[in-house]
C-alpha cells in the first residue's frame, strides 16, 4: 500500500490480505480503511477513486497487520455497534457479538412499555455494558443493575453509559456475590463465559479477555453457578435468560430444570443455532 493507490485499491488489497484470517475480510477492510481515513464506512464508495494519502496508507497497513494477528476490528477502531448503540470497547472487555442481541430482543418482549416498566433488572457480567445499556435505551424507566468482576470492564461500561446519557447502577463483584440476601429482581440476564477450556476456537480469540470466554472443562461452570443460585434472587414468575454455546442447549435446559424453573425454552440465533435459554421462577 502506498500513496499512489486509490482508496478503492487499498480496500481491495486489504480484503485480500485479510481473507486468510477473517470470515468477513471485505467488511473488515472497509471498516479499517474508513478508520484510517477518518471517514465513515458508508462514504467510502464516494471516494473510491481518490488517492490514498501516504499517512492513511501506513495507518491502514498497521491496522491490517494487527488484524492479521487476530486482533478484533473493534479493538483496532475502539468501538463496536451493538443494538442501536455505538459502544467503546477495549481489550478489557469482550467484543459484543450480534448473537447477544437475541437476549435484548427477548428481554424487551418480557418488559412492558410505559409506566408498567418500572422493573428491577440485573445484568450479570456486563462487560462493555452492551445488554444493560441497550435495554435502558429502549426502556428508560427500568431500575437496571449491572455487575462485573473486572474493575477495568466496569470503567468501560460506565464510560459507555455516560456517553449515551444512561444511568444504570454498577457493582463490582463475581456473579451473585454482590447481590444481597433477599434482594430480588423482575428479570435477570447474563452472557457468561461458556467456551470449554482447550477449545480450538480460543486460538482465534487470544486478544480478548480469557476470563470472559472460558468456564471450565465443559464451558458450563459459570452457567451452573448462575442458574443454581438464581431462584433466591428472582421475584415469583420472573425470568432468567442466559446466552450459551451453540451445542449447549440441552445441557443448559437441564440446569434450569434441576434448579426448579418452569417454562424452560431455548431460542435460536440468525444462523439457526441454539444460542439463548431461559426459564421462569416458580
Amino acid at each position: 500500500m502506498n500513496g499512489s493507490l486509490t482508496i478503492g485499491d487499498a480496500v481491495r488489497g486489504a480484503a485480500v490480505r485479510l481473507a486468510a484470517v477473517s470470515d468477513s475480510p471485505r467488511l473488515d477492510a472497509e471498516v479499517l480503511a474508513a478508520h484510517a481515513l477518518g471517514k465513515s464506512r458508508g462514504s467510502l464508495f464516494a471516494y473510491d477513486r481518490d488517492a490514498m494519502t501516504e499517512a492513511a496508507s501506513l495507518r491502514l497497513l498497521e491496522l491490517v497487520e494487527a488484524r492479521s494477528r487476530q486482533v478484533p476490528v473493534a479493538y483496532l477502531t475502539g468501538y463496536k455497534e451493538f443494538w442501536t448503540l455505538r459502544l467503546r470497547v477495549t481489550p478489557d472487555v469482550l467484543v459484543p457479538r450480534p448473537e447477544t442481541e437475541l437476549l435484548v430482543e427477548w428481554a424487551l418482549e418480557l418488559l412492558p412499555q410505559g409506566e408498567a416498566c418500572v422493573r428491577r433488572v440485573l445484568d450479570l457480567g456486563t462487560g462493555s455494558g452492551a445488554i444493560a445499556l441497550s435495554l435502558l435505551s429502549e426502556r428508560p424507566q427500568l431500575q437496571m443493575l449491572a455487575t462485573d468482576a473486572s474493575t477495568s470492564a466496569l470503567e468501560v461500561a460506565r464510560g459507555n453509559a455516560a456517553a449515551h446519557g444512561l444511568s444504570p447502577a454498577f457493582r463490582l463483584g463475581d456473579w451473585w456475590s454482590v447481590i444481597e440476601a433477599g434482594e430480588r429482581f423482575d428479570l435477570v440476564l447474563s452472557n457468561p463465559p461458556y467456551i470449554a477450556a482447550g477449545d480450538l476456537h480460543l486460538q482465534r480469540l487470544q486478544s480478548e479477555p480469557q476470563s470472559a470466554l472460558t468456564a471450565g472443562p465443559d464451558g458450563l461452570a459459570d452457567l451452573r453457578r448462575i442458574i443454581a443460585a438464581a431462584a433466591a434472587h428472582l421475584q415469583p414468575g420472573a425470568w432468567l435468560l442466559v446466552e450459551h454455546g451453540y451445542d449447549q442447549g440441552a445441557a443448559v435446559r437441564a440446569l434450569f430444570a434441576n434448579a426448579g424453573f418452569g417454562e424452560i425454552v431455548t431460542r435460536r440465533d440468525l444462523g439457526g443455532q441454539e444460542r439463548a435459554s431461559g426459564g421462569r421462577s416458580t
